[in-house]
């Protein structure tokens, strides 16, 4: 399931200034496809010191599996604490995470099979070993069979058919109801059997603190008061001895990071699209700041529901073409990251191996626009007047979050882009806790916009997004705009082992998506984050996981 987010819990502030101070731009060329974490051998880093990351909120749920839990902070902390079959690697993909797993592999493709042997030395803080009971407790939680279990995605999940032990406890064998190829992005944060055995405990359990772990660090302290969650180490990890003390999360208000930092409070805030936090940061003495390209991304999601006014593809297409999404980008996001890359996907990250900007149909045509727009009848009397077929006037509602101003800047640039191909648009502000339910939700717009966060799974991640909608079944396919190829070429790729073939089937959904304009991507989020420069091996995380093992503070 993709995560959606409003674009401003990851982004405030406009101040729009040239590039200047101390230092120079270090962001003249964006990092795809990398990470920026100042990588050093950790045998060379300093034994000891506390990494304070600044966060937006402490998570309302330390289950990132349960729906109340399964946020960017929640993945923050589960990171750190839970173990993990396979982590997201800086390419886009996966890697095998050997503290946990030492070998996974498909044993059977009919059906398919799949063994997997837990680390020998993989014990929970309890000092329980980790085996397959703990795995098949995982899928019977999260494959929505229970209702009670209020489950964030099911995906993968709802495809095992058993979970049975092989020759060791240590040993799992999980057997798929038909072929799955995504089988590598499950387990991503495995949970104790105990809290997947029972509803309750899956729900409630880990609302106050994490409860049992397995990581390199353990919970030392929730502190509700001060905001903070503190990881010391944990006595009975197995793996690389980490660096680093403790781990702390700390909630903060966005326009206090610099200050924070500043004063030797964090460590490491997100710049987002802050400008204001970039400059800040450029100026403070010690820090520095470090850019890869992430998997969020803005874009523009356009209602083509039946009865809508962009029901009609031909119109979608035209109005797609009348907006210039790299002058969008240049104009939020330039002074953090002037030689950006639009956004030319929708199934693929920018920096993955299976991207490719398949973009081409939609690409920014004024004039091309207005022909089709002509050809569609909607007929504009006088250059500056607003189009108009059988007496109604081309006019469409944006949707936007209020007090966003982001998507405020965002929502005035198509207003001005769009009116100048003779379209009006009327921006729409709406409470940021109406917008998803009482709006998007029920498609109460014509064009909205906001972010989405992809991840290693691809077809997992993107299939209730582009879903054919079924009554009051739409998944999180907002605007209802579906084309009856997507359906097959959705099951033909979870069925398609091979990697390189699969990333062809992923391109090819992609370009289906954009010939029916189902939304318009912008551009990828920054990833520019403010980071103490003596800190190591973590910062800029790009594709991949942040390595909390390994960080560290150079001599």
């Amino acid at each position: 399931m993709r995560v959606r987010l409003v674009v401003a819990l990851v982004a405030a502030s406009l101040v729009l200034t040239a590039c200047g101070g101390s230092g120079g731009d270090r962001l003249s060329t964006p990092s795809h496809g990398t990470q920026d974490i100042n990588p050093k051998d950790p045998a060379t880093l300093r034994d000891g010191g506390d990494l304070r990351i600044a966060v937006d909120y402490l998570p309302n749920n330390y289950n990132w599996n349960q729906i109340d839990g399964h946020d960017d902070e929640g993945r923050q902390v589960a990171s750190a604490l839970m173990p993990q079959a396979f982590k997201d690697a800086p390419d886009g993909g996966v890697a095998l995470n050997t503290d946990y797993v030492t070998s996974a592999e498909v044993i059977s493709t009919s059906p398919q099979v799949v063994r997997y042997h837990v680390n020998d030395k993989a014990v929970w803080s309890s000092g329980r070993p980790i085996d397959w009971r703990d795995f098949a407790a995982q899928v019977s939680a999260n494959n929505a069979h229970d209702p009670a279990y209020l489950v964030a995605d099911k995906s993968g999940y709802d495809q095992v058919a058993k979970v049975e032990r092989g020759e060791t406890d240590k040993d799992v064998l999980v057997t798929f109801a038909r072929p799955y190829s995504e089988w590598q992005g499950l387990f991503y944060a495995l949970y104790p059997e105990e809290t997947n055995s029972d509803p309750s405990a899956f729900n409630t359990g880990w609302l106050a603190a994490p409860k049992e772990t397995a990581g390199a660090f353990k919970v030392g302290a929730v502190d509700q008061v001060a905001k903070t969650i503190t990881l010391v180490r944990n006595e009975r990890w197995w793996g690389d001895k980490p660096r680093l003390d403790r781990v702390i999360f700390t909630a903060t208000a966005r326009q206090a990071f610099a200050d924070r930092l500043a004063n030797n409070e964090i460590d490491i805030y997100e710049i987002g699209s802050d400008v204001d936090l970039y400059q800040r940061a450029r100026t403070i003495p010690g820090a520095e700041v470090r850019q890869a390209t992430p998997k969020q991304y803005l874009h523009i999601t356009f209602n083509g529901a039946p009865n809508a006014r962009l029901a009609d593809v031909r119109l979608r297409q035209a109005v797609a073409r009348g907006i210039d999404t790299r002058a969008i980008a240049q104009r939020i996001i330039g002074p953090i990251v002037p030689m950006l890359t639009p956004m030319g996907n929708h199934i693929y990250p920018i920096g993955s191996t299976g991207y490719r900007d398949n973009s081409g149909p939609q690409h920014f045509d004024q004039a091309a626009a207005g022909r089709q727009l002509d050809a569609l009848g909607w007929v504009r009397p006088s250059p500056t007047a607003v189009r108009a077929k059988d007496g109604q006037p081309l006019q469409l509602t944006m949707l936007i979050s209020s007090g966003n101003p982001i998507a405020e800047q965002v929502g005035k640039i198509v207003l001005d882009q769009l009116a100048q191909i003779g379209v009006q648009v009327v921006l729409n502000a709406v409470p940021l806790n109406q917008f998803f339910p009482s709006y998007v939700n029920v498609g109460n717009f014509d064009l909205t916009t906001f972010q989405w966060v992809q991840n290693s799974a691809p077809f997992s991640n993107s299939l209730n997004v582009f879903q054919e909608p079924t009554g009051t079944d739409i998944g999180n396919n907002f605007g209802r705009v579906y084309d009856p190829r997507i359906g097959p070429l959705f099951a033909k790729g979870f069925a398609e082992l091979d990697d390189a073939k699969r990333i062809e089937i992923g391109n090819e959904i992609d370009r289906v998506i954009w010939e029916e304009v189902h939304d318009l991507p912008l551009y990828p989020q920054t990833g520019a984050f403010a980071v103490r420069s003596t800190l190591a091996n973590f910062g800029a995380k790009g594709l991949a996981d942040w390595d909390y093992v390994h960080a560290g503070y150079t001599q």
